[in-house]
């Protein structure tokens, strides 16, 4: 386990160090959030259709979308790519520990170092200096511990989907067509586009069950409140199940892809 702890620790450490970037994605995800809770706030004045969500419910959950935006598996590890586009992947292979290991501790970092430097600023820009009725409303004390919870049931599940976008490099090598489509796909299910709670009712079932919503909309309603605390452990359960799905099919392909990988001079 401690190798796995240092390979995460200094790509840790190495993604802190891009402060300049964080300050920008902080500058731009704040505004890309005012314009959506706007919009949103455009579309509760003039609907005269009860919503499942109030609006500052719905406002909570966008800032917390923006906040946790880093955290979205909506690209690769880039030393990852590098690697099995050079063929250095070999010297990965001639280690003795488990590739799939080595790089899920990097997928760790690259989820949580960004989004610790763009969050915590964020949560307190949006809670204190937002006007009060685009400011994020935070909830009572044990909502937040709950919303801790799943917020690292969404991280584990996160970087068993991004482990697939990179294991996919096997067969695409420059990941582009991986890095363009995907995204999409994944800001839509996972409410980061529009609050799923705010979609057809006849959806819900669907939108509710399937891995992407639990990486951000079920942290996000319990946050805000449209899921109840006693809904947290099923929650929990189902980011589990699809973690150690994806998982499992990550370490299958990985087995295929190491057999297919061409390195230049054998």
């Amino acid at each position: 386990m401690r190798p796995y702890l240092a390979l995460w620790r200094a790509r840790f450490l190495t993604l802190l160090q891009y402060r300049t970037a964080a300050f920008a994605g902080i500058c731009t995800q704040l505004l890309f959030g005012v314009v959506r809770v706007m919009a949103l706030y455009a579309f509760y004045q003039f609907s005269d259709s009860p919503q499942s969500m109030s609006f500052s419910q719905a406002a909570s959950y966008i800032w917390i979308g923006q906040a946790m935006l880093a955290m979205l598996p909506w690209n690769i590890e880039q030393e990852i790519g590098q690697t099995v586009r050079t063929g250095q992947v070999a010297y990965e292979l001639a280690r003795p520990l488990d590739l799939y290991g080595m790089w899920y501790a990097r997928c760790l970092a690259l989820r949580t170092a960004p989004t610790l430097l763009k969050s915590i600023p964020q949560f307190l820009i949006t809670a204190l200096v937002m006007p009060p009725v685009y400011a994020m409303q935070w909830p009572e004390f044990p909502v937040v511990l709950g919303w801790l919870a799943a917020t690292l049931g969404g991280l584990i599940l996160s970087c068993a989907i991004t482990m697939l976008l990179n294991i996919s490099l096997f067969w695409s090598v420059s990941g582009e067509g991986i890095v363009r489509i995907v995204p999409m796909l994944i800001n839509l299910l996972s409410g980061n586009i529009i609050p799923l709670p705010l979609f057809p009712d006849w959806l819900q079932p669907v939108l509710r069950y399937q891995p992407f919503s639990g990486v951000l909309d079920g942290p996000a309603q319990i946050f805000c409140g449209t899921m109840g605390m006693e809904q947290l452990p099923g929650l929990l359960l189902t980011q589990a199940l699809w973690s150690a799905l994806l998982i499992l099919l990550g370490r299958l392909l990985i087995r295929r892809g190491v057999r297919r990988v061409t390195v230049a001079g054998g």
